[in-house]
């Protein structure tokens, strides 16, 4: 029976065991994503601490963001092969200890390689919190979930910034570290209490782990990423060399996954239809998401001539939108279905990205805040449809897998995003230096960003309108 064939009447509950199990899963979503952001707003109290540039604290953002792009799918694939539960277990405890070692760090370099290590611990949180939701969360109310865990990601991106201000002010910047030891414990015991345990079937042999592949991808993801990441703006040498290596990386991953007996990832699974449409439109989405958070503080501040504080909120309504509209997107994926909502969703945003350089100049700020609300009230429906048709669409034994393609499709999708957007912004604002831009500077800067924006959207829009009919006829040839 499809999704659009359940009854919208009365709705079973879950039991305990599911709500307990949602709770432990959502704590695992929120601190990971917490640990994305709360250490941004820490970085000039750091250079200060240390005595180093503003460029060598970057590294504490940047070594956390590249342990999950370059480990996330080794870590889901792992899940798979030892454990989806024992080793999101392991994945919390592990980003509790790095917490703690981050707030001892004696120096910047000791709290960048445990900021390493946390993210390892993030990657396996958020790799193995979405395959989890298949075994522990009832089917029909997978849309559910999915959207909760959305809103829970926007909650931990949005408070982030804002708690570790507060924990900074309170006890310095060892603070926003040492809060994640007790979340992190209560977040470990809830797991263990609530999370079904791993069955095995009796007479199962377990399968064979490609080393090979593992350690080429993780350092083709990690090329990649240092490629987009390096240089602020600029594309020199260094980054010319970095993707020429991430490009090789890539041919030699494709070259030992062909002919491993037992691949890291089949590549065959890109050629399953749901599946390799729903990875293409994440990475499409994501960087289109992040054309509001590298353009938008640029062009608040040089348009409408605000301050820190003004950019902030204003900044604010995109994750406030994004937790208010997650578990109402939900609801209307189990209701509607999947594939509707993922293109309804592409649609919001196609019409808030078109919208918004227009909406800005003629009605001023309050243009450019409904503007972005589309928009992201778009992606918090879009990610509750697509994660949900990604996962229920992947058989049992490879789930963890999957969680980590669909979760480095999003990196993937924000690092290229903040490399391409800010590329197109300073070509329409005719510089490189955006901090003392003239409004129509900013203006011309923000219309260039969103017309790329837009034809982002557009062919995930196209990807998910193919994939639909494809899906029907499908259906279609079954039933005649």
């Amino acid at each position: 029976m499809s999704t659009l064939d359940h009854p919208v009447g009365r709705e079973v509950p879950p039991s305990a065991a599911a709500r307990w199990a949602m709770a432990s899963l959502s704590l695992s979503m929120l601190l990971s994503s917490l640990g994305t952001s709360i250490a941004n707003v820490a970085l000039p109290t750091l250079a200060q601490s240390f005595e180093a540039s503003f460029q060598a604290v970057q590294w504490v953002v940047l070594a956390y963001l590249l342990a999950i792009t370059s480990t996330i799918v080794v870590v889901g694939r792992l899940g798979d092969v030892i454990g989806r539960r024992r080793l999101l277990l392991v994945g919390i405890a592990v980003f509790t200890v790095a917490s703690v070692l981050c707030s001892a760090a004696p120096g910047l370099g000791w709290l960048v390689a445990a900021r390493a290590f946390q993210g390892i611990g993030a990657a396996i949180m958020m790799a193995l919190t979405m395959a989890l939701v298949g075994e522990a969360i009832p089917k029909e109310r997978t849309g559910r979930a999915m959207g909760l865990l959305g809103t829970l990601s926007a909650v931990g991106t949005a408070l982030g910034p804002t708690l570790g201000g507060v924990l900074i002010a309170a006890g310095g910047w060892q603070a926003i570290f040492l809060i994640k030891l007790p979340l992190g414990v209560a977040t470990l015991v809830l797991a263990l209490r609530a999370l079904p345990s791993d069955v095995r079937s009796a007479g199962a042999v377990r399968p064979q782990f490609d080393s090979a592949g593992m350690v080429v991808l993780a350092l083709t993801l990690s090329a990649y990423a240092l490629a987009m990441t390096l240089g602020k703006g600029g594309f020199g040498g260094v980054n010319g060399v970095l993707l020429l290596a991430a490009i090789g990386g890539g041919a030699l991953f494709l070259w030992i996954e062909a002919r491993a007996p037992v691949p890291l990832v089949r590549l065959g699974l890109f050629r399953q239809g749901a599946l390799g449409a729903g990875f293409a439109m994440s990475a499409l989405v994501t960087a289109v998401v992040m054309a509001t958070l590298v353009v938008g503080p640029f062009y608040l501040a040089n348009a409408f001539a605000l301050d820190a504080a003004g950019v902030g909120l204003v900044m604010s309504t995109g994750p406030l939108v994004a937790a208010l509209s997650g578990m109402p997107a939900g609801r209307l994926v189990d209701r509607l279905g999947a594939q509707r909502m993922t293109i309804a969703g592409l649609a919001a945003m196609t019409l808030g990205a078109f919208a918004l350089p227009a909406l800005s100049a003629s009605v001023g700020l309050p243009g450019y805040v409904g503007a972005l609300a589309a928009i992201t009230s778009g992606y918090a429906l879009f990610q509750a449809a697509n994660n949900t048709a990604v996962m229920t669409g992947s058989s049992a034994d490879q789930r963890g897998l999957v969680s980590g393609l669909l979760n480095l499709s999003r990196n993937l999708g924000l690092i290229t995003g903040a490399s391409l957007m800010g590329a197109a912004f300073a070509l329409g604002t005719g510089t490189s230096d955006f901090t003392a831009l003239a409004p129509q500077a900013a203006a011309s800067g923000l219309a260039a960003a969103f017309a790329s924006a837009t034809g982002f959207v557009l062919v995930a829009l196209l990807i998910a309108v193919r994939s639909t009919v494809a899906t029907r006829r499908v259906v279609n040839l079954h039933t005649d």
